[in-house]
């Protein structure tokens, strides 16, 4: 994954960066050796300036795929965009960045949907599936503040909402924060380095569960599209992914507790880093498990072909790779669970909610 750890605190004042524009519609086209029917491809987003982004970069990749193709970006606001006066841990919506992008793509009004992979939750709706995987972007906050107190306990953290633009402006012109904590891939993505005032690696603040990847979610039926969007997966970020997220699935975690992660693929070898925090960070566990996840890809015609590892269909990485990455991330989790770990989440959460 790419650079999915790194966090950056934000300081000072510097100059936006301009939008991005998406494509419009045009004619329908006839089929192809692609197998897509012959119909404009519509890619669902949400408006804010990153996805749009994060949804061109893909977009730019399938045009280079299928060139005789057309593809129109179809943004919509969502939940999260639209709640901006509440910390997401207290909202209690799993779907706060993704309901209206898959209902849009339930309704076949658009037919694949750019995320951001951490926005997603370990199970998806009935029909969904996620059908590619690529290394780009990320952010959190109960997770980096629990963390950061543990580590920094005379600074004090308060919530910040909204997009990069906004988080960015409520730090140049309020007096209410001295820093903010950020991804620094969207920073980056966006062109934005030089609001980067120091980078935090792994080992000041683990990582949320999927950060640094974009996830394309289809229709789990619509094979077509399916076997399009499948030839943008990252066989290393699926592998990571797929362990991350069942790790998080196993702990019944979420956004409301400090879940943190640390994914490294090296030599055939995949290992996994997984935290759980008290609120304030004076609790915590942390365990790193490994397992070997070099195997040779397999024709598998016919019903193993769909088989999901949390929500991810991956036709191109090998099926014992990815049960393999899916069982590291339930071991991880139930290590730390029978040291404790269920207690901490449940202190967490009822601290949490009493917030």
């Amino acid at each position: 994954m790419a650079e999915p750890g790194a966090a950056a605190v934000g300081l000072g004042r510097a100059e936006s960066g301009g939008g991005a524009d998406g494509a419009g519609a045009g004619p329908l086209l006839p089929r192809e050796e692609n197998g897509v029917d012959g119909r404009a491809i519509r890619v669902g987003t949400r408006r804010s300036q990153l996805a749009r982004i994060q949804t061109d970069s893909v977009v730019t990749m399938l045009r280079e795929l299928y060139p005789d193709l057309h593809f129109e970006i179809v943004a919509m606001s969502t939940t999260g965009d639209k709640i901006l006066d509440t910390a997401l841990s207290k909202i209690g919506e799993k779907s706060l960045f993704t309901k209206e992008l898959e209902n849009a793509l339930e309704r076949n009004e658009v037919d694949l949907v750019v995320h951001s992979l951490k926005d997603l939750p370990t199970s998806l709706p009935p029909g969904f599936t996620i059908g590619a995987v690529c290394n780009v972007i990320g952010t959190s906050s109960l997770r980096r503040a629990a963390q950061l107190k543990k580590k920094f306990p005379h600074l004090e953290f308060r919530d910040i909402r909204g997009n990069l633009n906004t988080r960015l402006k409520k730090l140049d012109e309020k007096e209410d924060f001295s820093a903010i904590i950020l991804a620094a891939a969207g920073l980056k993505r966006m062109g934005w380095e030089n609001r980067i005032g120091q980078l935090l690696g792994p080992e000041d603040c683990l990582y949320a569960v999927g950060q640094g990847a974009l996830a394309v979610e289809v229709r789990a039926k619509d094979q077509e599209i399916l076997n399009m969007v499948s030839a943008l997966h990252d066989a290393d970020t699926v592998l990571c992914c797929i362990a991350e997220r069942a790790f998080m699935k196993h702990l019944e975690g979420g956004c409301s507790v400090p879940v943190a992660v640390n994914t490294l693929l090296k030599d055939g070898q995949l290992y996994l880093t997984g935290a759980v925090y008290s609120l304030d960070g004076s609790d915590s566990l942390k365990e790193t498990m490994q397992t070997g996840v070099s195997y040779p890809h397999q024709n598998e015609d016919g019903p193993n072909d769909d088989v999901q590892h949390v929500g991810i269909t991956a036709k191109n990485v090998p099926g014992q790779a990815q049960e393999a990455a899916e069982n590291l991330g339930v071991e991880l989790a139930s290590l730390l669970l029978s040291k404790g770990a269920k207690h901490i989440l449940s202190v967490a959460r009822q601290l949490n909610d009493a917030r």
